[in-house]
């Protein structure tokens, strides 16, 4: 049976994995060449190009696929209502994987809605901001912020250096490491770039909130967190054996 894995992420790589040891036939879609290399190690199809609701549902219906499963990043809003409308157009159950948020009870966490609410906060708190949210949303900061000083915590690559280079960042503001960090390299990091409030996504553990939001805490250093936007999924799993039973519930078998 053929599934489509939106699978840009971490998690989504490893359930596109597991979905294809369970007998399914997957192709996984990145939109990135750095996911594209680390897809390559496996034994399915790929689907490097950027795709929009019409052109996705084009490639579905072309591919003969019989379910799309959703694992794209928890903050990739518009790839999500893209997939779920391809989707609708061409009548296939779509099924989405969430990871679980993470949940704190520290007392300097602020939860906001979106990246400006969190950079008008931040800015009311302290005037080192270190930010841990990537480069996507880079400018918003860059440009809200210019009264404080940024640090950006950012992907290697060099397609993402050059655009804080072009946002006026200089190399003390970047620090380009892959993450997830253990909580004790988060406080090393905050403290070497004398942090006074720390901005991050609930990206949940996978995506290293909890050891970020640990860190702060250990520090008292006020966080921002950006929360996620609610969509209406059609059908949501937690757990990849969640994914699975979804998918037989819907008739989709290996």
């Amino acid at each position: 049976m053929k599934i489509f894995v939106m699978a840009g992420t971490e998690d989504g790589r490893k359930l596109a994995e597991f979905l294809s040891g369970k007998g399914y036939e997957v192709t996984a879609s990145v939109v990135s060449d750095y996911g594209r290399k680390i897809l390559e190690q496996y034994d399915f199809g790929i689907n490097d190009k950027k795709l929009d609701a019409a052109e996705l549902a084009e490639f579905l219906r072309e591919g003969n696929f019989k379910i799309l499963v959703d694992a794209s990043h928890p903050y990739a809003l518009r790839a999500s209502t893209n997939a779920i409308d391809a989707c609708s157009r061409v009548n296939i159950p779509y099924v989405r994987f969430e990871r679980v948020e993470s949940v704190t009870s520290y007392s300097g966490a602020y939860h906001v809605d979106s990246y400006e609410s969190a950079a008008k906060l931040a800015a009311t708190l302290g005037k080192n901001i270190f930010l841990t949210t990537g480069s996507r949303n880079l400018k918003i900061f860059v440009d809200a912020l210019k009264d404080c000083n940024i640090t950006a915590r950012i992907l290697p690559t060099a397609e993402v250096i050059a655009e804080c280079e072009s946002l006026g960042l200089t190399p003390k503001q970047i620090i380009a490491m892959q993450g997830p960090f253990p909580t004790e390299l988060n406080v090393e990091l905050f403290k070497h770039a004398n942090a006074e409030v720390i901005i991050t996504k609930n990206s949940g553990k996978i995506g290293g909130a909890d050891t970020k939001i640990a860190a702060a805490e250990i520090l008292n250093l006020p966080v921002v967190i950006i929360d996620r936007q609610k969509i209406s999924y059609p059908n949501i799993a937690a757990t990849f054996e969640e994914v699975v039973s979804q998918l037989q519930g819907l008739g989709i078998s290996e």
